[in-house]
């Protein structure tokens, strides 16, 4: 029996074997390693692409977050629905090819108006991304193995930043910033054929023993907006999901051009020191998942006090990286808050799909990414070019200003471990009335 009729062989009833669903699990987490070295590359990039194009780190604010979070936040809702009503697995396979494509194209642009345009054809795409893919897994595993299984999921985001931050900032230095980006946008276009035609769409309900014929049509878009809204919890986790990506976004967007400014590294040292960074984010990603599912089973609400407490931990230590004048130490120390600032990803994602009917997972998935991303992605960049700017203007800091930026966005992540300890005190009885 060759390997993709084993990989596809299904158990009687349409349940899918354990090495298909590892299978399934896997192809999906290069999915998301696609989704994001697409779009984390552009951070690594930012110093070259400014000085070709004659932008402002206001205007790269702009384009690396506003542009890409508008169009990524709002399109995510009605392409969730199309997935909650029909296949998941094609949704996700045509939003594939659309946002490798558009990256590619990003490396072809002749203006910054060109390159802003480019770069919001990969949001439409990677609107798709997620939304599909959690409510496929949600039907693969079942609760209490949920939040490892998204955590697995979750590599995907800090594989890919470190593959774009490795990749573009050698091949940037090797031949230029467009050549990167046609270099890792084309693969992702062969990727979405075997999307298509080896991935299952998993029956839903599958996990949780219950069709999803039993739960009737999926519901209307303002019906799972007021379900995950009425749960005090869901709003506490949400916001802090948020505030957690405000600076995270913010540190990943803007940390290469620091280091160049303020202490001369290039884009291909940079590249990679972030890329062996990545392995703490790894660690950390796989951490919450896993302690969140071993300690939930006693008390759910550590699905958020560890996220709230892992957040709050890192803050001494993400200042002393950016206020350091010694960068090499600083890039070490800097492991500590990429392992921390990845505990959040699993146990929130789980708790989101475990709040919902079968029929909404993939919209919950694309309300949370709504809220996390109009403020985390859409606003966090941004607030660090602006108050860089604003900083130098302002100050005699000159170059500096740009460090003295990232230490004040770490008011954001205090107030995020705030909002993740308020979501504790309703999570039992929010996901007991589900």
């Amino acid at each position: 029996m060759n390997q993709a009729t084993t990989a596809g062989d299904t158990t009687a009833g349409g349940a899918f074997t354990p090495a298909y669903r590892w299978y399934a699990l896997g192809l999906l987490v290069v999915v998301y390693v696609f989704n994001f070295i697409d779009r984390s590359i552009l951070g690594i990039l930012v110093e070259p692409i400014k000085q070709d194009l004659g932008a402002s780190d206001t205007m790269m604010g702009f384009l690396g977050v506003i542009a890409f979070a508008t169009f990524y936040t709002f399109l995510g809702i009605p392409i969730a629905r199309m997935a909650d009503r029909g296949s998941r697995r094609n949704v996700l396979a045509v939003c594939l090819a659309i946002w490798s494509g558009a990256t590619a194209l990003c490396g072809l642009v002749g203006n910054f108006f060109h390159l802003l345009l480019a770069r919001i054809g990969v949001a439409v795409g990677e609107a798709g991304g997620s939304p599909p893919s959690h409510s496929m897994i949600s039907d693969m595993f079942p609760a209490d193995r949920r939040a490892t299984a998204l955590a697995v999921y979750a590599l995907g985001i800090p594989i890919g930043t470190m593959l774009g931050n490795l990749g573009g900032g050698w091949i940037n230095e090797a031949f230029d910033w467009r050549t990167a980006f046609m270099v890792v946008g084309l693969p992702g276009v062969i990727l979405a054929l075997i999307v298509r035609f080896t991935l299952k769409e998993p029956p839903r309900g599958m996990s949780d023993g219950v069709s999803a014929e039993a739960q009737g049509a999926p519901p209307p878009v303002a019906e799972v907006f007021r379900h995950l809204w009425s749960r005090r919890s869901f709003r506490f986790l949400s916001l802090g999901a948020a505030l957690h990506a405000f600076v995270g976004y913010g540190v990943s967007y803007w940390i290469p051009a620091m280091f160049n400014r303020t202490h001369g590294l290039g884009t291909g040292e940079m590249g990679t020191a972030l890329f062996y960074l990545g392995f703490a984010s790894i660690a950390g990603t796989i951490l919450g998942g896993y302690l969140g599912d071993r300690m939930g089973v006693k008390d759910s609400r550590w699905y958020v006090w560890l996220p709230g407490l892992a957040t709050f931990i890192s803050v001494p230590f993400s200042a002393y990286v950016y206020l350091s004048d010694a960068p090499y130490m600083a890039l070490w120390v800097l492991a500590i808050p990429y392992m921390l600032g990845a505990y959040y990803l699993g146990p929130t994602f789980a708790l989101t799909q475990g709040m919902v009917g079968l029929r909404m997972r993939a919209l919950a998935s694309s309300i949370l990414l709504f809220v996390l991303n109009i403020i985390g992605l859409g606003l966090g960049p941004q607030f660090t070019g602006i108050a860089s700017d604003v900083l130098q203007a302002t100050t005699d800091l000159g170059v500096e200003s740009l460090r003295w930026a990232l230490v004040i966005s770490l008011i954001f992540n205090v107030l995020s471990s705030v909002f993740y300890i308020l979501a504790a005190k309703t999570l039992r009885e929010d996901l007991a009335r589900t």
